[in-house]
Formats: structure tokens, sequence, C-alpha cells
């Protein structure tokens, strides 16, 4: 369909179907119809209106139980999320790939040159250049293409935007030039490859994954070169709660330390018992062999062992939960998960700044407001930045405003769990 063409689809509710089986209510589609003609509007301004465009979309994602367990190849569980990265986009026949991002300057690759480039390291480009030559290397059709993308995947938040720009490039390679062919899994491969080899970054396989696959998703990384993926189906619409990340408002700066010594540390008890992960070994030869631990590693690492152990536990409880349509029991899971993170992983702050503790005070408020309903937990890495509730929908207005006259107008996202990952959505 010609951007003009698809402008009045959307502005006469031609496409609210497509948009609903993404987006899930309907006020959430009405700010879609918006967003979606003003980036088609976008294309416009860019490129052209001569040409058929498709729309496809990839979302942010959250963490939900598996607080600093896949680092150890552990167990997580995550969620896709109704915040999105989308892109409008066309096939051209000159074999470059264009990729305009609102606010940024344009990314230019040339898909005969697919080789990484240091030059182009920490660049949203080398992004670009590493999905295309991953799916060409897999395999599949790539061509030239262009395309404008914005994205309300808030950075910093711990909700994934670069995974969700990785993906929704991977989805449009695979819906312009393969017929929507890839599967989620290759797609989110993909993503982490363009991350770790072109961008520069060594990250791991949760982000993406949560983003590819969609709604709830468990992964195992006992093998991290084949992930046991599998796909939890739960309709949180129904659960009578919505999905709460706050924002604190915390100092991220200067916690790249605070970070790699939580996963050193757990790597020390194991090095302590001759192997390299946690995973390696079994909680019950841990818990053996903690009277020896303890004149060989600090007593925090062996705090940190014990969470990882116990969290891979409450991953399988939560995914059974969820299962079983026993929210209940998914929340105390969770609870119990934030409750971990507090007094053994210890990344609710930082004992560099030891008065600054904006996620211990958002836990404490939370947890006097939900008086027991809901649960929380803190979210993503840690020492600062957001937390995760669940909190019922009858108090949902009370926990917003309760925590925004703390944290912040505008701090408290409300989201809704999305049942479909990266797709074609017009």
């Amino acid at each position: 369909m010609k951007p003009q063409e698809l402008i009045l689809a959307i502005s006469e509710g031609k496409m609210d179907s497509q948009l609903k089986a993404v987006y899930v209510t309907d006020s959430e589609v009405e700010h879609q119809r918006t967003r979606y003609i003003d980036l088609v509007n976008e294309f416009i301004r860019v490129f052209d209106d001569e040409r058929d465009v498709i729309i496809t979309s990839a979302p942010g994602r959250t963490e939900v139980c598996g607080n600093h367990t896949d680092h150890n190849n552990g167990k997580v569980l995550a969620a896709s999320i109704n915040l999105d990265a989308i892109a409008v986009c066309a096939k051209n026949e000159d074999g470059i790939v264009r990729v305009k991002s609102k606010g940024h300057s344009m990314n230019v690759v040339d898909t005969s040159e697919l080789l990484p480039n240091e030059k182009e390291f920490g660049r949203s480009t080398a992004m670009v250049r590493g999905v295309v030559a991953k799916i060409a290397g897999m395999g599949y059709q790539i061509g030239g293409f262009d395309a404008v993308t914005t994205s309300d995947v808030m950075g910093g938040s711990g909700l994934s935007s670069s995974a969700a720009f990785e993906v929704l490039l991977g989805t449009t390679v695979s819906y312009l030039y393969n017929n929507g062919t890839i599967g989620a899994v290759d797609i989110a491969k993909t993503a982490q490859y363009a991350e770790n080899v072109f961008f520069g970054k060594p990250c791991g396989l949760l982000d993406q994954m949560a983003s590819s696959v969609g709604t709830f998703v468990t992964i195992d990384f006992e093998s991290t070169e084949n992930p046991v993926i599998k796909k939890v189906d739960f309709d949180f619409s129904k659960s009578g709660h919505s999905l709460c990340i706050l924002d604190t408002g915390g100092n991220h700066s200067d916690l790249t330390d605070d970070y790699a010594a939580v996963r050193a540390e757990m790597e020390s008890v194991a090095q302590a018992m001759g192997k390299t992960v946690l995973r390696e070994i079994k909680f019950e030869d841990f818990k053996k062999a903690v009277p020896e631990l303890t004149s060989k590693v600090n007593d925090r690492a062996l705090l940190r062992a014990f969470h990882f152990y116990n969290e891979n536990r409450r991953v399988e409880n939560a995914v059974s939960a969820l299962e079983n349509n026993d929210f209940e029991s998914f929340k105390s899971t969770i609870t119990e998960s934030g409750r971990s993170s507090f007094m053994y992983n210890q990344n609710v702050y930082t004992p560099k700044n030891p008065t600054e503790q904006k996620l211990s005070l958002a836990l404490c408020v939370t947890e006097d407001i939900l008086a027991g309903r809901g649960a929380f937990r803190v979210h993503g890495g840690g020492f600062a930045g957001t937390i995760q509730a669940f909190v019922p929908n009858d108090i949902l207005a009370e926990y917003k405003e309760k925590t925004e006259q703390i944290f912040g107008k505008g701090n408290c996202h409300v989201l809704i769990i999305r049942p479909v990952g990266g797709t074609r959505v017009i």
C-alpha cells in the first residue's frame, strides 16, 4: 500500500484490528493511530510517497524473574511490553540500506560491504550492518531498503531499547525479503550477533529473545550456544493487575564495577569449586562446600551464590504458576525474587554511596501501598533506576499518584504485557 493510501486507511480505522492484535486495548489503538500516521508522513518527508510500504514493530521487554542469573547460565522469565520500536519501510533497487530514526542521523549501509568495522563500534550503523550481515550469512535473502523508525522504549530504563531496535531491523528484513519466514529465535540470535560482533558490546541473549518471541518467555541458558526457549501462554489482560515500572531517578553513573562484581563474585564461587559458572555445580554440592568456601571467597559471593540457585527455582515456580493460571502464586514468587535481590544479591543500592537508596525507598513505599495484594521487585541490573510492581487495577490510580509524589510526575509507567514479539503490523 502506498503511503498516502495507508494514512487514509489508518485514519479511517481500517487498520484497527491489526493494531489491536499488537497493542491490546482500545485506548492504545487510538494512540497508535496518530503515532503510525506521523511516522508514515516522516517516510514521505525523508524518502518518497511512490512505493508500497509496510510497518514493522519490535517491543521492549521487562525482566519478570531471574535477576542476575543469565550470566552464570541460569534461568530467566521475561515478557514483551506495549512500548515498542516501529518502522515504516520499503524496498529499494540500489542495494543500500538507509535507516533514519527520529531525532538521529541517517544510517547508511551498502549490502555489498558487510564486514565488522571498528570505526562503527557503538553506533547504530553497526547494528544495521550486523543484522543484515548475519541474515545473509544464514542463507536468507537480503537487499536494500529505506526505513524511518521511532521508539517509545525509554533508554536506560531496563526495558531494552537497543534490543528492540535490533529485533526491529531483523523483522523488517524478514518481511521485506523473506515473506516473514525468519523465525523469532533466529532473529534474536541475529540481533545478539550484531551487538556482539559489529557494535562491540558483549551482551547476552535475554533482551533480544524476549523482544523477538513476545508475551511471556522463559529461557534456560545452561547451554549458551543452544538455550532452551519456551513461550509461556498467559493472558495478562485477565489478571486484574497492571504492570508498573517505577523510575526512581537514581544516578546511573559509575555503576559498572557494581554490575561486574555480581557476576565476578558468583564466578569466584564456581572457580573455587573447579568450575567456570555456578550452573555447572549442583545446589546440594554447593551447600556442602560452604564451610570450606568461607576461607576461599568473600561472604557476599556466597550470599550471591545462594541467590542464584534459589532464583533459578523461583523462575521454574513462576512459569508453573502462569501455566496453571495461578496468579496469586506467581505474585508471591515475584515478591520472593525481589526480597532475595535485596537481601542476598544486594543490588538495590551501591555500597559506594549507601545513603542514596532510591530503589530501597521505592520498594518500601510500594510494599506499604500494596499491603500484601500485589508484587514488587528490583528491575533489571539494579543499584539504581527502576523497580517493577504488579498492581491490582482497583488501586492503580492510588499507586501511581502516591509514587509520583515521591519520584516525580510521569515516572510511574503503566505497561501492558504484549501478546506478540517482533512482527509486521501492517
